[in-house]
C-alpha cells in the first residue's frame, strides 16, 4: 500500500469526530437561536414599557396643566371672594363717615345757631 491512504479505522474515527462537531455545532445554534427568541422577547416588553412610560408621561403633563389652571381659577376665586368679603366693611366705614360728618355738621348748625342767637338778642 501506499501511504497516501488513511485505515478504515482512522476514517471512522475522522467521521465520529466531524459528526461530533457538527451536533456540537447544532446544540450551539439552537443554543444561541434560543437565546435571540428571548431576547426578542425582552425587547418587545421593553418596547411596550417606553410606549407606557411615554403615554403616562403625556397624562401627566396633562395633569400639570389641568392642576396649573385650577391653580389659577382658586386664584382668580379667592380675590373675587377678597373683594366681596371686603365690601361690608367698606360699606361701614362709608355708614360711619356719613354718621359722623351728619353728627359734625349738626353740633357746628347747633353752635352757629346759638352764637347768632346770642348775638341778635
Amino acid at each position: 500500500m501506499d501511504g497516501n491512504y488513511i485505515t478504515r479505522q482512522e476514517h471512522d474515527e475522522f467521521a465520529r469526530r466531524i459528526e461530533a462537531e457538527g451536533k456540537r455545532r447544532d446544540d450551539e445554534n439552537k443554543r444561541q437561536n434560543s437565546r435571540i427568541g428571548t431576547l426578542e422577547e425582552n425587547i418587545k416588553e421593553i418596547h411596550g414599557l417606553t410606549v407606557s412610560v411615554e403615554r403616562m408621561a403625556v397624562n401627566m403633563e396633562n395633569m400639570l396643566a389641568a392642576i396649573e389652571r385650577q391653580g389659577n381659577l382658586i386664584e382668580k376665586q379667592n380675590s373675587r371672594i377678597d373683594e366681596i368679603e371686603k365690601e361690608p366693611a367698606k360699606d361701614s366705614k362709608q355708614l360711619k363717615m356719613a354718621v359722623i360728618t351728619s353728627v359734625a355738621t349738626t353740633v357746628v348748625g347747633a353752635i352757629i345757631g346759638a352764637v347768632l342767637a346770642l348775638i341778635l338778642i
